[in-house]
């Protein structure tokens, strides 16, 4: 009975201390690994529990990217985690001769450039281990402006954060990100109805875009005008409405500016801005052309707010009635006219209801539309559909009505009334009426 005993507590022992061993190193752990492909790189996202420590290289025939993770333990079930993405074919672990290193072995479809760096703890992630793949052959993206006389007017869509950054947090879990791509998906779509206008995303699925990248892509695409979507969240559940916002570079004036400022670093923290570790001044974001431009891009911007922000009083609540201002990155690029819609508040829960209904989306998305529009019909860009096309102005006479003029133009009343906010079909003599312009 002694030795059968005496086994036992020998094989216990054992167990515990192979089991105490594999503690000993394995002091950090892989808990998720996440893949998030885009049109020009694809990211992985490894979530571990403490700061990696890390070393990788590359392999060819077949292509591989190697990556070892030093005193660490993988928990993740890796099979099925690249079928959606076309640069990776598997990931798997694979043996290391380094004791304690867990190997993950990336199979790869072509050579990539790569950019790997860690992230610390931030928001609702951890720490992390980003790895950016890059296509070396950047897709160009061809000029949406033709040379003749009937080009569309480019409007640039950034839906507000995407893949890692998941933006403001609702209390039952639902993502800002979603928000803003469902919005903003109604607008490309009303935007594209039009004739003369053409929307271009900025982001079109669930992947993070930097905030440099953004400027750039609303560059190469030559937009017109760039719109980015937001819906904002605060502290309290108090604050409700929409606003619109645009470029201040001066020092921000309200708790509520501070407030976007400080989120939009931590947006690109939370995305993976390696830039932004690497530096401690994000000024690098922003493209300052000359004065002359960066007046008029204002000016454009500021009118621009204030036709939406009227289209917007009418579908819901305004949570401030001017144009405010705040030194936002994604605005910075004073080429591009631009603003930042924030359509509610989703840590309001009057707001929040009406962020996911897909209706009030439609009708925001209108209300944008709608002021971008305005605006275009009065000052359309040289070269443009709606230059060719554009809104003439009549003056009213002795003896004119509202219903003669619009016969004068072949136009409706309604049209005309809506060009002009008239509340009413009564006009007085000299009054200046913009006529809209006829598809």
């Amino acid at each position: 009975m002694i030795k059968v005993m005496r086994k036992c507590s020998q094989k216990l022992l054992i167990i515990f201390l192979s089991v105490f061993a594999v503690n000993t190193w394995a002091i950090n752990v892989i808990e998720g690994v996440r893949i998030w492909p885009a049109p020009e790189n694809t990211r992985i996202v490894f979530d571990l529990s403490d700061a990696p420590k890390y070393s990788y290289f590359f392999l060819t025939n077949p292509n591989r990217l190697v990556i070892d993770f030093s005193n660490a333990d993988n928990i993740v079930q890796l099979k099925n985690l690249a079928k959606n993405d076309s640069r990776i074919r598997t990931v798997r672990t694979s043996t290391s001769k380094t004791t304690g290193t867990t190997r993950i072995v990336l199979d790869l479809n072509d050579t990539f450039k790569e950019q790997i760096f860690p992230l610390p703890a931030a928001g609702p992630y951890g720490d992390r281990l980003v790895v950016d793949l890059y296509d070396k052959k950047r897709s160009v993206i061809a000029s949406h402006k033709p040379k003749d006389n009937n080009r569309d007017i480019i409007i640039g869509i950034d839906a507000g954060h995407g893949g890692e950054d998941p933006g403001s947090i609702s209390k039952t879990g639902i993502y800002e990100k979603k928000i803003t791509l469902n919005i903003a998906k109604k607008l490309q779509a009303t935007i594209n109805a039009e004739k003369g206008m053409k929307a271009v995303m900025i982001r079109s699925g669930d992947y993070f875009v930097n905030l440099n990248r953004r400027t750039q892509i609303a560059r190469q695409k030559e937009v017109d005008f760039l719109v980015s979507i937001h819906a904002d969240a605060f502290n309290t559940s108090q604050p409700s409405g929409a606003s619109v916002w645009i470029v201040n570079n001066s020092r921000a004036q309200s708790e509520l500016s501070r407030w976007l400022v400080n989120r939009e670093r931590n947006s690109e923290l939370l995305g993976g801005g390696g830039e932004l570790i690497k530096k401690t001044n994000d000024e690098h974001l922003a493209v300052f052309l000359a004065d002359l431009t960066k007046d008029k891009s204002l000016e454009i911007s500021d009118s621009m707010a204030r036709n939406v922000i009227t289209e917007l009083a009418k579908v819901t609540k305004m949570h401030k009635k001017q144009p405010q201002n705040a030194s936002l990155a994604v605005l910075k690029s004073s080429d591009i006219p631009s603003m930042l819609v924030e359509t509610g508040f989703i840590s309001n829960p009057y707001d929040f209801k009406n962020l996911m209904s897909s209706n009030h989306q439609k009708k925001l998305a209108k209300a944008v539309f709608s002021g971008i529009k305005k605006y275009f019909s009065q000052y359309p860009p040289e070269g443009s559909l709606y230059a060719n096309t554009r809104s003439t102005e009549h003056k009213i006479s002795r003896g004119e009505s509202l219903s003669l003029v619009a016969q004068r133009y072949k136009v409706s009343v309604k049209s005309i009334k809506l060009a002009n906010n008239l509340k009413s079909d009564m006009v007085k003599i000299g009054q200046t009426l913009t006529i809209p312009r006829v598809n």
